[in-house]
């Protein structure tokens, strides 16, 4: 990729504003979260077909993960649609076949972007997420593949995330930047060779994955549960609103997932990020449950 041209916006201006146009989704990686039946959370008492429906009284936004693993096809976006009432924007994750066999076919980019065209239509479709592993630095090679990936989903919104340390320097999101790219801004723990925690803007659109600070588990975990094993602490929250408040006139519209749903900590964390934001300026829009106990609670 040539990555030399101006500059993006990082976080790195003046005080918070008390208005701004700047629409801000949050939600979870993953709504079908079966730790959330546990007594007292989300899920206790909810049949799993209507895990769902339960999930968007309470978040307007969801990062879909399944399709990583196998790309739904119309149906079933059209039930993720329908279920959620219209009141969930999906960010849809791109198979491992995109980022790390890195071998799509034809075949696969038609999939994948023909799938999701019931979200569309309902007018609930974020980004594509790219997830990268770690395994992917910057090379020459790998550079290119992701100019050839930028032109395969050119016209639609495409989050990429770098998980390699190489990757975080200004110059890449510059390049991000004159393709059309979202930078991913990821809160990762402190274990070594991963992107800082800063929120930088490549657009008009914002990405902010927090995955949790479990250094001890990020590199020895045997599953993402055991590395997104983490409760963010009030003072954490308010770090990133503070974070999200310096960037909100440079943007339209901000994604927020909490990755560290284990246990059932994003479900502690979102309403304590909303208070922050709200505090710091940053108006949050957060959805009206219902009444009754069919509804599910939150906590």
């Amino acid at each position: 990729m040539n990555e030399t041209f101006t500059a993006p916006h990082a976080c790195t201006r003046g005080a918070h504003r008390t208005l701004t146009d700047m629409r801000v989704y949050i939600g979870c990686g993953g709504y079908s979260n079966d730790d959330w039946t546990e007594e007292g959370l989300l899920y206790e008492g909810v049949r799993k077909d209507e895990y769902l429906a339960t999930y968007a009284r309470h978040f307007d936004a969801a990062e879909l993960n399944s399709s990583f693993y196998a790309i739904p096809g119309l149906k079933a976006f059209e039930g993720m649609a329908r279920r959620s009432g219209g009141r969930v924007r999906f960010a849809v994750k791109l198979h491992r076949v995109f980022t790390h066999d890195r071998a799509p076919t034809d075949a696969d980019f038609d999939r994948m972007l023909q799938s999701p065209e019931p979200l569309r239509e309902a007018g609930v479709m974020g980004p594509y997420l790219a997830q990268f592993p770690f395994s992917f630095h910057r090379t020459p090679a790998n550079r290119r593949y992701l100019g050839q990936l930028a032109e395969r989903f050119a016209g639609h919104e495409l989050a990429v995330e770098m998980r390699h340390e190489g990757w975080d320097r200004p110059e890449v999101r510059e390049g991000m930047a004159e393709r059309g790219l979202i930078w991913v801004s990821p809160d990762y723990p402190p274990a070594g060779g991963l992107p800082e925690p800063q929120l930088h803007v490549t657009g008009d659109v914002g990405y902010l994955r927090l995955h949790g600070r479990n250094a001890g588990s990020w590199w020895e975990g045997q599953s993402a549960a055991e590395r997104h094993d983490y409760r963010y602490s009030r003072a954490e929250m308010d770090e990133w609103a503070q974070k999200i408040a310096l960037v909100a006139d440079d943007l339209s519209e901000l994604y927020v997932f909490f990755e560290n749903t284990t246990k059932g900590h994003a479900l502690h964390n979102i309403p304590q990020l909303r208070a922050a934001l709200n505090a710091h300026g940053v108006p949050v829009q957060t959805p009206d449950p219902g009444q009754g106990p069919e509804q599910g609670r939150l906590l």
